[in-house]
């Protein structure tokens, strides 16, 4: 499949598996993909995300995903529905980050033999899903603006990051395709 991505595909590949690396991650998440494509500039979807207000939030989106990898990669969804059962994530993540130290839940593999870094299952599934949308579009290769419209569609962290902050797949679809004006949310 990667024959068929982008330079600019490419490297927001190569940049999602720096970003685990540059964590201790034990997998190249979903989150990196969206991470990589935040360093990205020059590209289509750089563009999309700068129309979009990219630029004015990008540490912001930063933050908040440090913010759900300390949570163990919670949701702020899956957050708010443990609250319904009486499960404060907060407290559990105080108390574990007492215990063990400050980022603890994160998935780090910090002290672990470093080498290669698998992608896991969801950021398996946002490629292909890149390779879906690039397909149904008709087009032969698969760029970043493909990953970036595979995050905004499925469900998970970046869709939920970026939907706080107006990026829907009908958003970047407009602003990427035309049809209409390109205003986020």
């Amino acid at each position: 499949m990667f024959e068929r991505f982008t330079k600019d595909a490419r490297a927001v590949v190569k940049g999602a598996v720096e970003q685990a690396a540059a964590v201790g991650a034990a997998s190249v998440a979903p989150e990196h993909l969206l991470l990589g494509l935040l360093e990205r500039e020059g590209s289509r979807a750089s563009f999309a995300l700068a129309v979009l207000g990219g630029g004015e939030w990008k540490d912001a989106v930063r933050a908040e995903l440090a913010e759900v990898r300390r949570r163990g990669g919670l949701t702020r969804a899956e957050t708010e529905a443990l609250a319904g059962l009486g499960i404060d994530v907060a407290e559990i993540v105080a108390r574990v980050e007492d215990a063990y130290g400050i980022g603890a839940l994160s998935g780090s593999r910090r002290g672990r033999r470093v080498g290669h870094v698998p992608f896991e299952k969801g950021a398996k599934g946002v490629l292909q899903g890149a390779l879906r949308i690039a397909l149904a579009r008709r087009e032969r290769h698969i760029g970043d603006e493909h990953i970036l419209l595979a995050l905004v569609s499925r469900p998970g962290v970046p869709a939920e990051v970026l939907a706080g902050h107006g990026m829907t797949y009908e958003s970047v679809s407009r602003v990427l395709h035309g049809g209409g004006e390109a205003k986020a949310g």
